[in-house]
């Protein structure tokens, strides 16, 4: 039997910013992940050449205080670059058609009249209580919402937003002070799989590809954890950051309660498929993403922010169930190219919490049954999708096991 102080369940940016926060205090981590990847949501897509590009997370900001201070810890902050001219332009799409915007000219898409009508009200409502839905239709009206709002919100966690809560846990925007010293928007030169590996590569951190949990059992003062390949590893402190379906089985037979309570966070799958396509074969202009108003897919994000002289890339996030077939005639359709010309194409199917009112809830109740416990539970579930939401609550976590002795 294996003995380790600290095992993660989990290599996504959660597990990892976990394994980077024990590892930073001395502790030993070892960190297993199912698949032969790290990374989770963070994928960078890299070919033989070097060209990569994002399939999971595209972007992240100078207000991302904890990832930066990874990534400074890491020395990587000599290689951050600033997203390029094309993150300023974005593209709607509705019936077949593109409007190419930047963010002032999205206010003309609004009727007017119709925000006049709402807004003076609207602007006086709380958000407390309140669905995306409901608060900016009050601020811009229904139609208004429906239109232009809802594509966009809706492109920003791969699903619609319509029915998450406008804020507090599980909400999309929240507001975080800039560091200033950094540029507002950036990635890294080998795309931001560079952060997740630097984590990976720490001293006191031993990652392990392709092992799964079985189970999880508490012995003694410890824990024992059963891989999917029959080992039994001893550990004094476990951390569970895999997704919250996982979670919850891991957790069913020893803490059903606890288990119970994260099986109530609601679900949605994504399945993205990314290619690469030479630069003089597609004819769309450079671009940071296009959001279709309805259409199989939320989003289109491209790798033009991070120009390449022969290579651009685009990752489709489509709708879940969506056959392959369908997917590749819809993306050469709207690329304008035909099925030889996507080059190297790759596909992830994702499983994303979908939070709703009352998600507040279920996170207050998780967090309630894990009093008292010595173990660690972290993902995209608690305090919402963005990698910093992630970071935050693994630190969280970290400090509250490391109160316990």
């Amino acid at each position: 039997m294996g003995v380790h102080e600290v095992v993660v369940v989990g290599s996504g940016i959660s597990g990892l910013s976990f394994a980077w926060c024990a590892a930073g205090a001395g502790k030993k981590v070892l960190v297993l992940e199912r698949r032969e990847r790290i990374g989770g949501c963070v994928y960078s897509r890299r070919s033989d050449d070097g060209y990569w590009y994002e399939l999971g997370a595209h972007t992240v900001y100078n207000s991302y205080s904890r990832l930066l201070d990874i990534a400074v810890a890491a020395g990587l902050a000599d290689r951050l670059v600033r997203r390029g001219p094309a993150r300023a332009r974005f593209g709607l799409l509705k019936d077949g058609r593109v409007d190419w915007l930047t963010p002032p000219r999205v206010l003309l898409k609004l009727n007017w009249l119709e925000a006049a009508l709402c807004g003076p009200v609207g602007i006086f409502r709380g958000k407390e209580g309140r669905t995306v839905e409901e608060y900016y239709s009050g601020l811009v009206g229904r139609g208004n919402f429906r239109r232009v709002l809802s594509p966009f919100f809706a492109a920003v966690p791969s699903q619609r937003a319509d029915a998450f809560p406008v804020s507090g846990p599980g909400s999309l925007f929240k507001k975080r002070p800039r560091r200033e010293e950094f540029p507002r928007s950036f990635g890294l030169p080998g795309g931001l799989g560079e952060i997740c590996a630097a984590v990976a590569a720490h001293e006191n951190i031993e990652v392990r590809t392709g092992v799964g949990a079985e189970s999880l059992r508490p012995v003694g003062s410890g824990f024992i954890l059963r891989t999917d390949g029959g080992e039994e590893i001893e550990t004094r402190v476990p951390a569970i950051a895999a997704t919250h379906r996982e979670a919850a089985r891991l957790l069913r037979d020893s803490f059903p309660e606890l288990s119970a309570s994260i099986a109530a966070v609601g679900e949605v799958a994504v399945e993205s498929f990314g290619a690469r396509v030479r630069r003089d074969r597609c004819w769309m202009p450079e671009c940071a993403f296009v959001v279709p108003v309805d259409d199989v897919f939320y989003s289109v994000v491209t790798r033009d922010p991070f120009p390449d002289p022969h290579w651009r890339a685009f990752a489709f996030h489509f709708r879940d169930r969506v056959g392959r077939e369908e997917k590749i005639a819809r993306v050469c359709d709207l690329l304008r190219v035909s099925p030889g010309d996507l080059e190297e194409p790759a596909e992830e199917r994702t499983l994303l919490p979908a939070p709703r009112i009352g998600h507040a809830g279920i996170v207050a109740e998780i967090d309630r049954r894990l009093e008292g416990l010595r173990l660690g539970l972290t993902g995209n579930y608690f305090q919402g999708l963005a990698i910093e939401d992630c970071i935050a609550r693994s630190e969280a976590e970290w400090e509250r096991l490391k109160a316990r002795g």
